[in-house]
């Protein structure tokens, strides 16, 4: 594993770089914050974890394009963190947008099988098989009217094998030469499976919470990391407001207060903490200093379009 710094501020020039393209929860627009989505540009690639809300021209703006797009990682089927994957698809899609031209990977979970309709409901790759059918007129067309490749040969969605509920188990997801990623399986019930990914490169590690309640497997997944991107949540902004009891606890059992996305990010010695995934409204002062009280490291309340320097010590190879 290799140990790094960052830096919070845009440099092309750099490797490896983290941006959180949007930081906002859903579905419910509470503020200007984009949706949660991130990127990580490693050398001239870069990889996406979620599509929310704004995803894709917050990729655009950020300089990406889709001729450097790798793989896209997906956390979890609530639709906030994977609306706006059609539109990626679609606007990074073939040469006359500098888009994909080569096969791309998808992956997320599978279909959920504890819950009592799961085998009817969709999982990763039924939702992109949808996705391609549902544009298939304007796909077939800009096919052979722009000169593009079929797009549905191109898209290869993949549903990652998880461990049995419970399991706090870590796993290999996806490899290849600039970055390996693993998995645990995270606390975000009802939802099933529900996941945090670990990048690793020769340059550094970024580490993603996905949604997820306090969970100590994350805290070892996320070991010695060189940033901890994590979800947080403002429970007292829901209490304070006209919502369901049914819907409070939703918060409180499957959510994390950025106190205690502070104490995960000391049990795994994270170098930085980068909070995200704002759920309820607070005050960037009143984020940061929850987790404060908890953590002791470099913490940032992440924006939408904010960039993240790792910049490596030394460099050594993923072999």
């Amino acid at each position: 594993m290799h140990n790094g710094t960052y830096e919070r501020h845009s440099d092309m020039d750099s490797p490896f770089e983290l941006i959180t393209l949007g930081t906002a929860a859903g579905p419910a627009i509470r503020g200007r914050e984009d949706g949660i989505a991130s990127a990580l540009r490693v050398e001239d690639a870069f990889y996406m974890i979620d599509f929310g809300l704004g995803a894709t021209r917050a990729a655009h703006e950020a300089g990406l394009r889709g001729k450097n797009f790798r793989a896209g990682f997906i956390t979890h089927l609530h639709s906030d963190h994977v609306v706006e994957l059609p539109a990626f698809l679609l606007w990074n899609w073939g040469a006359p947008v500098d888009g994909f031209t080569s096969p791309v990977q998808i992956l997320g979970p599978g279909q959920d099988p504890t819950h009592p309709r799961g085998a009817q409901l969709a999982g990763t790759a039924s939702m992109v098989e949808h996705t391609l059918a549902a544009y298939s007129y304007d796909t077939d067309i800009r096919a052979t009217d722009e000169a593009r490749p079929v797009l549905r040969d191109l898209v290869q969605a993949r549903e990652i094998e998880v461990p049995a509920p419970g399991s706090s188990d870590i796993f290999v997801v996806y490899e290849d030469e600039l970055v390996k990623v693993t998995a645990v399986l995270v606390k975000h019930p009802p939802i099933f499976p529900a996941l945090a990914f670990r990048f690793d490169t020769a340059y550094g590690s970024v580490t993603f919470s996905g949604d997820t309640a306090e969970c100590e497997a994350l805290a070892v997944l996320a070991q010695d990391t060189d940033i901890l991107v994590h979800e947080a949540v403002n429970l007292e902004f829901f209490k304070a407001g006209n919502f369901s009891p049914t819907f409070l606890d939703h918060q409180r059992l499957s959510h994390t207060p950025a106190e205690g996305a502070g104490r995960i990010a000391t049990q795994a010695g994270a170098r930085s903490l980068v909070l995200s995934h704002f759920a309820g409204i607070a005050s960037a002062e009143e984020w940061e200093s929850a987790a404060a009280t908890t953590y002791t490291g470099d913490i940032t309340v992440a924006t939408s379009g904010q960039r993240f320097v790792v910049r490596p010590t030394s460099v050594q190879s993923l072999a």
